[in-house]
C-alpha cells in the first residue's frame, strides 16, 4: 500500500490531492477513530495495477508533521508526501528524501533521517519528465528538511516554485499522474531494494544476494544535477544528499561519524557518490562500521567510495561479479569495462596484442566493440576508448571467436586475411616506390597516380600500376 500525504497547510499539496481525486477511481471511507485534522475523518482509497493507495488530510504543514504512518488503515510500503517546492527556480516538479545532517531548523531532529525508497524516487523522475507540463523542469534536491521520525520510507514529490505554479492545475496534475504511476512504473526504471513489496517499484538488486544498489550523494549545490543524472542514466538509485551547505551544517566528518552512519542506514546504502576532492570525508566514510548508526540498522564495516565511471560501469550488474572483476583483472578507475556478456563463470586470458592493435588501427570503434561482444570484462587503455591487456571470457571459444572478429576487422586494409595455427596471416598487394624508381617514374605526382591505381607516361612508355606494385605480409600472433 502506498500513503498520500496532504497537507491543508499547502495550497500545492492540497490542489495537488484534487488532482489525485480527479484522476482516478476513489472511494470515500470514514474514520471517526482519530481527529480530521491528524488525517481521520472521510479519506480516500483507490487501487491501481493491484497495489492500494490511501489518501490522507492532515492540518499541519508536512515537515511539522509527526509521524504520519499510524493514521493510515494498514501499514504502507511508502509514503508520499504531495507538497509544494519554494524557490527562485520557476515551474519546476522535483522530489527528494527528509532529514537534517546538522541542526533541524525546518522540522525533523537535529542530524537524524527518514527512512528512503530510492527505488521510488526514480519513479517520481520518470513520472516527472513524462508528465511534466511545458515550460516546467524535473530536478532532484538534496537532504534538507523534516519529518525524520517516520516508520517507513518515504519520499516528497513537490510542485514549485512560487504561487503562480501553487496553483496551476497542469503541475498539480503532472504531480498527480507521477504518483499514481508508480505502482506500474517499469521496474528497470525503478530499481531499488529494501523498499517494500511494491510490484515493479522495489527489487533492485538483481537478486544476486549482493548489497542494494543505492548510494548516497555528498557535495554539490542544493540540486543535486550529478545525482540525477545517476537517476536517469543508470540502474542506481540515490538515497540521502548532502549538498555543501549541509556539509558545512555537518562539521568535520570524523567528528561525526554517527550521522554519516545513520545517512546510509536510512538509505540502505553501502556506496558514496562524491563531488569534488574531499579527503576528509572520504576517511571518514571508509572507516564507517558496524554499529555507527543509531537508526536500526547497521552499517556495514566500511562504505565503498565511488566514482561516476564506476555506478556508470557496474549499471545494473551483479555486484559480486562486478568486485570478483576487479579483483582478476584491474578496478574500474584504472581502466576496467564490461562487455556484453553476463556470465558469472569467466575465463580470464590476455588480448591478442599484436592484432588488436592493427585492428584498432583500421577501425577502432569496431574493433572495442568485437571485444565488448565477446567478453565478460576487458582492461583498457586510453581512458577506457582502447582494448588493451587481459580479458575475462564466457567460454574457452569466446577468444578465439574474438580473433575471427578481429580478422574480419583487417580486411579493410588487406586483400586477404587467414589463421594458421597461431597466427593471422594478412597479406596486401601495395605501390612499391623502389618498383617505380627501377621504371625511371621520378618522385612526385606521378607516385601518387600510380598508388592511386592510374597508370602513367614515362619517356614514351606506360607504367601501370600492376607493374610497381608488391604484395606484403603481415603475421600477428595471436
Amino acid at each position: 500500500m502506498i500513503a498520500v500525504v496532504v497537507s491543508r497547510a499547502d495550497s500545492a499539496s492540497e490542489h495537488t490531492g484534487e488532482q489525485l481525486l480527479a484522476l482516478a477511481d476513489w472511494t470515500a471511507r470514514e474514520d471517526d477513530s482519530r481527529p480530521d485534522a491528524d488525517g481521520g475523518g472521510t479519506y480516500h482509497r483507490t487501487t491501481v495495477g493491484g497495489t492500494v493507495l490511501e489518501r490522507r488530510e492532515f492540518d499541519d504543514l508536512h515537515i511539522r508533521l509527526d509521524d504520519p504512518t499510524p493514521a493510515f488503515s494498514e501499514r504502507p510500503d511508502f509514503l508520499v508526501f504531495v507538497s509544494r517546492h519554494s524557490g527562485d527556480t520557476g515551474p519546476l516538479l522535483t522530489c527528494h528524501f527528509t532529514g537534517n545532517f546538522g541542526p533541524a531548523e525546518y522540522g525533523g531532529s537535529d542530524r537524524a533521517f527518514a527512512p528512503a525508497c530510492p527505488g521510488v524516487q526514480r519513479a517520481l523522475v520518470a513520472g516527472f519528465d513524462e508528465h511534466a507540463p511545458e515550460g516546467y523542469d524535473v530536478a532532484v534536491e538534496c537532504t534538507h528538511h523534516g519529518p525524520t521520525d517516520v516508520a517507513v520510507p518515504s519520499v516528497f514529490a513537490e510542485l514549485g516554485s512560487d504561487e503562480a505554479e501553487w496553483d496551476d492545475p497542469a503541475g498539480a496534475a503532472a504531480v498527480a499522474r507521477a504518483v499514481l504511476d508508480l505502482p506500474e512504473r517499469d521496474a528497470t526504471v525503478a530499481v531499488d531494494g529494501g523498499d517494500g513489496p511494491v510490484e515493479g517499484v522495489d527489487d533492485a538488486d538483481g537478486s544476486d544476494g549482493s548489497a542494494p544498489r543505492h548510494l548516497v550523494g555528498f557535495g554539490g549545490g542544493h540540486y543535486a544535477p550529478r545525482f540525477e543524472r545517476v537517476l536517469r542514466e543508470t540502474a542506481w538509485g540515490v538515497g540521502h544528499v548532502a549538498s555543501d551547505w549541509q556539509l558545512e551544517e555537518l562539521g568535520h566528518p570524523a567528528e561525526h561519524r554517527d550521522t554519516l552512519a545513520a545517512a546510509f542506514a536510512a538509505s540502505d546504502a553501502r556506496f558514496a557518490l562524491l563531488e569534488g576532492d574531499r579527503p576528509a570525508l572520504e576517511r571518514a566514510l571508509r572507516d564507517l562500521g558496524d554499529g555507527d548508526a543509531d537508526a536500526g540498522t547497521d552499517v556495514p564495516s566500511g562504505v565503498r567510495v565511488v566514482s561516476e565511471t564506476w555506478v556508470r560501469e557496474a549499471d545494473d550488474r551483479p555486484l559480486d561479479l562486478v568486485a570478483a572483476l576487479e579483483a582478476d583483472l584491474r578496478p574500474v578507475d584504472e581502466g576496467l569495462r564490461f562487455g556484453e556478456s553476463r556470465s558469472t563463470d569467466y575465463e580470464v586470458h590476455s588480448l591478442p596484442a599484436d592484432l588488436l592493435a592493427e585492428a584498432h588501427g583500421i577501425d577502432a570503434d569496431a574493433t572495442l566493440a568485437a571485444v565488448e561482444a565477446r567478453s565478460v570484462a576487458f582492461e583498457t587503455s586510453e581512458n577506457g576508448t582502447r582494448a588493451d591487456g587481459r580479458a575475462a571470457f564466457p567460454h574457452a571459444d569466446a577468444r578465439e571467436e574474438l580473433i575471427d572478429d578481429l580478422a574480419r576487422v583487417l580486411r579493410g586494409k588487406y586483400d586477404e586475411v587467414t589463421r594458421l595455427d597461431g597466427a593471422v596471416v594478412a597479406r596486401v598487394a601495395a605501390f612499391d616506390p623502389a618498383a617505380a624508381v627501377e621504371r625511371g617514374v621520378p618522385e612526385g605526382p606521378e607516385f601518387g597516380r600510380l598508388a592511386a591505381g592510374e597508370p602513367v607516361e614515362v619517356g614514351g612508355e606506360t607504367v601501370r600500376p600492376a607493374e610497381v606494385r608488391r604484395e606484403r605480409e603481415e603475421r600477428f600472433r595471436v
